[in-house]
């Protein structure tokens, strides 16, 4: 949990100022007044545990973070923080999604990308292309993009490397999440590759649509769309922090080669 020594003004200015929202914007929208809120973030005023639920909900702030603007007032922490195998219903939904997914690979992380759970599809590649990392929990993203993983079998590699920097700037951003800032530059400080050193392949019929990711494995080359689902209305902390990363062929060769490996 996220603990600070902040007073609660001083944390509902960050995250109105991180949202770029204005004082009169965000009164309006949660019901107070501009003056009330000013008092709220200049420490003259003590906002009531609702008041905090109210501000949380309209700057989209984080559980875990919440749980740190209600300590910060006095206030015992909101939402619980289970581990996943402790989620019942919510934990059969993450396996059915992943077993759901075969032949094509799926996979669950944190908001750090630590791996949480993958399908056996993913596996082949994780267990193909990453090395062990050296400590645990294991990193996707570092797992991706370090020399020794699978940065070597990514055939767009500048672009992709490219977009997996933007979107772990912009999870930052969003959620202020411990870990990510040091995540992000230890992904900064992986080998760039040169755009024009040949890792580029050429367009396909996927690229006008979305980013693909094009992987040489030792199946074959492989083509790859993904999407993100997460949780809708979360109240648990770990929840609220779960995405699950599918992945769809990209071109009908790809289609077979998963479909080949499925194959009992």
């Amino acid at each position: 949990m996220t603990t600070t020594t902040e007073p609660v003004g001083a944390l509902v200015r960050r995250w109105r100022e991180r949202r770029r929202r204005s004082q009169l914007d965000v009164s309006l929208a949660a019901e107070l007044s501009t003056r009330h809120l000013s008092c709220i973030e200049t420490g003259r005023a003590n906002p009531s545990r609702d008041m905090i639920r109210r501000l949380c909900d309209e700057l989209d702030v984080p559980l875990r973070e919440r749980n740190a603007l209600y300590l910060a007032a006095g206030f015992a922490p909101a939402h619980p923080e289970r581990a996943l195998a402790d989620l019942g219903a919510a934990r059969a939904a993450v396996e059915a999604v992943l077993a759901g997914h075969e032949p094509n690979p799926a996979l669950a992380v944190n908001v750090r990308w630590e791996l949480l759970a993958a399908n056996r599809a993913m596996g082949l590649f994780l267990g193909a292309g990453a090395g062990e990392p050296a400590d645990p929990p294991f990193n996707v993203l570092k797992a991706t993009l370090h020399p020794d993983g699978l940065a070597g079998r990514i055939r767009n590699l500048p672009q992709w490397r490219a977009h997996v920097l933007r979107r772990v700037r912009r999870q930052l951003d969003r959620t202020s999440a411990a870990g990510l800032a040091e995540l992000l530059a230890e992904l900064e400080s992986c080998p760039a590759p040169r755009a024009d050193a040949g890792e580029v392949a050429p367009p396909g019929p996927a690229d006008d649509l979305v980013v693909p990711l094009l992987l040489s494995t030792e199946y074959g080359e492989l083509a790859l769309l993904y999407t993100t689902t997460v949780f809708g209305s979360p109240r648990d902390v770990t929840l609220d922090e779960i995405a699950i990363e599918t992945f769809f062929p990209a071109d009908p060769g790809t289609a077979a080669t998963l479909r080949a490996l499925a194959a009992p």
